[in-house]
């Protein structure tokens, strides 16, 4: 789960640096929406188990599944806003900085100073190679390896390591993109100068020049860049479904089922992914709006902000992950957990899609 981490890190670098966080006028709604979005699941889940066995799971409910609450978003094509889609990605990823916070405060047991100052030297160090302009990809992995098992020893949650590993990757290109063109130019020209061998072979010269163009188009997009393009595939692929099928099993026993999902934790989980997210976000978009402290995205009605709320609250790989942590070495909590989160973000993903196809039907995007 650390190389997801590290995915989710790059993406919060990048939505801070240039995306839709970096302007806050534009970020000030998803910014509030997130926050409310994940106070009110967590004091909806608080309230059903206080006193109970069951109380320290109130984080679960908070998390939101950036991919699958996307992806359902995406089915809809061009009956949704591009904006709208803007608006839930800044929303998670804000939310999935909120559980990163949760996660190193509160599911830490029990920290060592020496190894927790050790991963911050070389946090440090990190920072010094983006400081000092080095752009490969290798001394990062090295030294953020090492990060990672410093960050284990220290008993804050290793996945931490991840995402603060991740801010230290350069995101400025070493090749500026308006010399690139110019450059390009001028070897492409070279590059016609040699004639057209019969065998279609070409000049040694011809080789060079091809390689000295490549060279320039990895230069000129940023590490951070590159690596976030190149690890979606894997981490969507691999890493999160290996997750799901480590950690997602439940025995198909219906009787049990039907017993386990009357329990305090799974109740406190489905009503706080399905009503506490449509409350937080909804509610408080509505309220940011009304106080005039944000304003709807573009071509975005309210309505499609509520049905987005019930996409929040497809908690999935993040809730899970926060409830191995929370009831660690408890199955029965653990089970009651993840029926919870399963039920929860089928109930929310299917009503929060329908919602919007219901509200966005007369409506088409170019």
């Amino acid at each position: 789960m650390a190389m997801f981490f590290f995915l989710i890190g790059l993406e919060i670098k990048r939505e801070i640096s240039v995306g839709e966080l970096s302007n806050i006028r534009v970020a000030i709604l998803p910014i509030l929406a997130a926050i409310g979005g994940m106070i009110i699941p967590a004091l909806i889940y608080f309230g059903i188990n206080a006193g109970g066995e069951g109380a320290n799971g109130w984080g679960i409910p908070m998390a939101t599944d950036i991919a699958f609450a996307i992806s359902a978003l995406v089915l809809l094509g061009k009956r949704v806003s591009t904006a709208l889609v803007t608006f839930l990605v800044a929303l998670a990823i804000v939310d999935d900085l909120g559980a990163v916070v949760v996660i190193a405060l509160f599911y830490t047991e029990q920290i060592h100073l020496i190894p927790l100052l050790l991963a911050f030297i070389s946090f440090l160090v990190m920072l010094s190679f983006n400081r000092f302009g080095i752009h490969a990809v290798l001394p990062y992995f090295i030294l953020g390896s090492v990060m990672w098992l410093f960050m284990l020893e220290s008993g804050v949650h290793a996945t931490i390591a991840g995402v603060i590993a991740a801010l230290t990757i350069p995101s400025i290109p070493k090749y500026e993109p308006t010399a690139f063109t110019d450059d390009s130019k001028n070897l492409f020209d070279e590059y016609d100068r040699y004639p057209v061998a019969t065998d279609y072979t070409m000049h040694e010269r011809q080789k060079a020049i091809l390689q000295n163009i490549k060279d320039k188009i990895d230069a000129v997009g940023s590490p951070s860049a590159r690596l976030e393009h190149s690890m979606h595939l894997p981490v969507s692929l691999v890493v999160i479904p290996l997750f799901a099928l480590a950690n997602a099993g439940i025995s198909i026993d219906f009787a049990s089922i039907s017993q386990t999902i009357t329990q305090d934790v799974s109740i406190g989980i489905i009503f706080g992914l399905i009503a506490g997210k449509v409350i937080g976000i909804a509610g408080t978009s509505w309220l940011a709006i009304k106080l005039k402290l944000a304003s709807l995205p573009e071509n975005t009605t309210m309505s499609q902000i509520v049905g987005v709320s019930f996409l929040g609250g497809i908690g999935f790989t993040m809730s899970i992950f926060v409830a191995e942590l929370a009831f660690l070495g408890n199955d029965v909590l653990i089970l009651q957990a993840k029926i919870g989160i399963l039920s929860a973000s089928l109930i929310a993903g299917f009503i929060g899609f329908f919602w919007l196809k219901s509200v966005s039907k007369n409506i088409s995007y170019n």
